[in-house]
């Protein structure tokens, strides 16, 4: 791992993490493509904790005040104001993502060995995409969301675990074809992603002690670094995206990158 390859994949990790085309897809397409040696364990969770911090400040508002209607909430034993609500639901959405990511994390650790599933998850989530938008136009705001609608993405969260499916296209996703709109869909997506992306990190911090890989302190700082600052970037451009477009493009994309990379790993 040298400082080149650390900076392209911290690029990778902070735009994909975002943008509705699968991070976990691209980490493994991106060095395979490349011939580029696996990083290690714990290059990969150094760049998770490097979006993590994208998501934090960028949402840095809205996140403290969901914090404090949460424990607001727990010591008066109510759930009287939106704020305390929206924090319920996006714990209760990450549930189906920790419960399957701990019962099934020997099986989805193959599927990172494999450039084929990654493939094919990935013309997955173009099909999910556009199905999202087939829907009909919606206009829910997120604080309309009920506890059917949070478990729900909160499955759509847990299938991405698997490479290929992405994380953020298949909660819009969900949360489009629940009525919300894209944005407010985005926005739940991406203050969904704080309380798994944390306890992810954590869980491989553990795991990583003991299998550090050969990144030396320099590339760590420079994949953070680079996943901070191009996961921020990501952030604000896909807000005001879904704004003014739909999502086709990120549709069109993965199906491709998903079929040439199917194909070239078949033949």
């Amino acid at each position: 791992m040298n400082s080149l390859q650390a900076v392209i994949l911290g690029i990778v990790q902070g735009l994909t993490e975002f943008l509705p085309v699968s991070s976990s897809g691209h980490l493994v397409l991106v060095p395979w493509a490349l011939g580029w040696g696996e990083p290690g364990l714990l290059f990969d969770t150094v760049l998770h904790w490097g979006t993590l911090v994208a998501v934090v400040v960028y949402f840095w508002d809205d996140l403290w005040s969901l914090i404090r209607a949460w424990a607001r909430s727990v010591a008066t034993r109510k759930v009287d104001t939106p704020q305390a609500r929206l924090a319920w639901l996006i714990l209760i959405a990450t549930i189906p993502a920790a419960v399957i990511g701990y019962l099934l994390s020997d099986f989805f650790e193959s599927l990172f060995s494999s450039p084929a599933a990654v493939g094919g998850f990935l013309m997955g989530t173009a099909l999910i995409l556009a199905a999202a938008e087939w829907a009909y136009p919606r206009i829910r705001k997120v604080e309309t969301l009920r506890l059917g609608d949070a478990l729900i993405v909160g499955l759509a969260q847990a299938a991405a675990i698997a490479p290929g499916l992405s994380r953020s296209g298949l909660t819009i996703s969900a949360g489009v074809l629940r009525g919300l709109g894209r944005e407010p869909a985005a926005r739940f997506s991406f203050l969904l992603s704080v309380p798994i992306i944390l306890g992810a990190g954590l869980t491989q911090v553990a795991h990583a002690l003991g299998n550090p890989g050969s990144a030396g302190a320099f590339p760590l700082a420079l994949g953070f670094a680079s996943a901070a600052i191009s996961g921020y970037l990501a952030i604000h451009f896909l807000l005001g995206f879904v704004r003014r477009q739909r999502l086709w493009p990120f549709a069109a994309y993965c199906g491709l990158v998903g079929l040439v990379a199917l194909a070239v790993s078949v033949l």
